[in-house]
């Protein structure tokens, strides 16, 4: 198979605005025009209600988990490797909005959940950790983001999931840098906060 049908399909596959399409049909809510205006799970939940952000986070997890099937599958470690970045890049820079998007969390871990179990357990229990204490998902998201790459290297992964670890960690920690901002000067919102 023409790997870069392969890459294509990853593309579009994350292109899909689940978060949008869920806010706007079943919660009736544009969310980009309400909270952050973020294309993510966690607007969603500010802006509707759990069910309809459960559904979106589990649609934006599944096609990150899907394109690391397709790859692995028709492909190899290294074209498994390739789809990942490409889901998340696809979900960050839709073609659907307008090359605009969300921030990659949930399609990369749907990437890690596939290729890297053990991994995604243990940033998961991070990222769980981390909004428990400080009700901020961004801060569990940058931790996360920035731990992947390093238990990559701990545990001896492939060159290629080490590789593409970087540049999802890389892509998640640029999408979240007004996240930082405020989290810095103490002006991010929490998971508690409705959206306005």
């Amino acid at each position: 198979m023409n790997y870069w049908v392969l890459f294509l399909v990853s593309y579009f596959l994350g292109a899909i605005p689940f978060s949008y399409i869920f806010g706007k049909y079943l919660g009736k809510v544009d969310i980009s025009q309400r909270g952050s205006g973020n294309i993510g799970a966690t607007n969603v939940l500010r802006s509707t209600t759990t069910s309809v952000a459960v559904l979106a986070l589990a649609g934006d997890l599944l096609k990150g988990l899907l394109a690391a099937w397709i790859g692995l599958t028709w492909g190899n470690e290294v074209i498994a490797a390739v789809c990942g970045v490409l889901v998340v890049v696809g979900h960050c820079f839709s073609i659907f909005l307008s090359f605009k998007g969300g921030k990659g969390v949930a399609t990369a871990a749907g990437v890690i959940l596939y290729l890297m179990p053990q991994i995604f357990l243990v940033l998961l229990a991070v990222m769980i950790l981390a909004v428990l204490l400080t009700r901020y998902v961004s801060l569990g998201s940058v931790l996360a983001a920035a731990l992947l790459p390093v238990l990559c290297l701990i545990l001896v992964e492939p060159w290629s999931y080490t590789v593409m670890s970087l540049l999802l960690a890389a892509l998640v920690l640029f999408r979240h840098h007004s996240n930082i901002k405020r989290l810095i000067s103490g002006q991010e919102a929490r998971i508690t906060d409705k959206a306005v």
